[in-house]
């Protein structure tokens, strides 16, 4: 096992950062390329991070450390962000999102306070018998999943544009 409670927070704690040093002040054709019918583009995947820090990650802890395999931790729509439409700005997205995270990293600092604690189990609605040391690694995934994500869909925007080039470029293959 890699997973230590150290390490997952100094990926959990960049993000924001990255997001923001990465997106902030960027043009429209950036923030709203997508790879086609059904992808999201690098704005939705904000709204989906945002919607994540407050339906997600601390609400699943919090579940599992109070009720243990009792009761199946509340659902997550990682859909539910497109249904809600924002004006707000990628600067805006991205500081409430900071915010969040910031606000979440302190609460889960507070809740696990040992090592035995990541092992104690809860029980996903999907999957089963799940450990908190599981949720938490799959929270860090989850930052990079998205990291990449937003890397990758930036990309594709200039896929015609490289030309022949495209051959070199891992990153628009598929």
């Amino acid at each position: 096992m890699n997973f230590t409670l150290e390490e997952a927070i100094e990926i959990l704690e960049r993000t924001p950062k990255t997001m923001e040093s990465f997106l902030v002040g960027l043009s429209d054709g950036w923030l709203h390329c997508n790879e086609g019918k059904g992808t999201w583009n690098v704005s939705e995947v904000i709204d989906h991070l945002i919607e994540g820090e407050k339906n997600n990650w601390i609400p699943r802890l919090t579940t599992i450390l109070q009720e243990g395999e009792s009761k199946p931790f509340p659902a997550f729509d990682r859909f539910s962000h497109l249904n809600q439409r924002s004006e707000k700005s990628i600067a805006e997205k991205v500081q409430e999102f900071k915010t969040l995270r910031t606000q979440n990293l302190l609460k889960l600092r507070n809740l696990i306070t040992s090592d035995l604690q990541l092992e104690i189990t809860g029980f996903h609605p999907a999957f089963g018998v799940v450990k908190i040391r599981e949720l938490l690694s799959t929270w860090v995934v989850h930052d990079l999943t998205h990291i990449s994500q937003i890397v990758r869909v930036m990309a594709q925007r200039y896929r015609v544009d490289v030309g022949p080039w495209t051959e070199y470029l891992g990153i628009l293959k598929k």
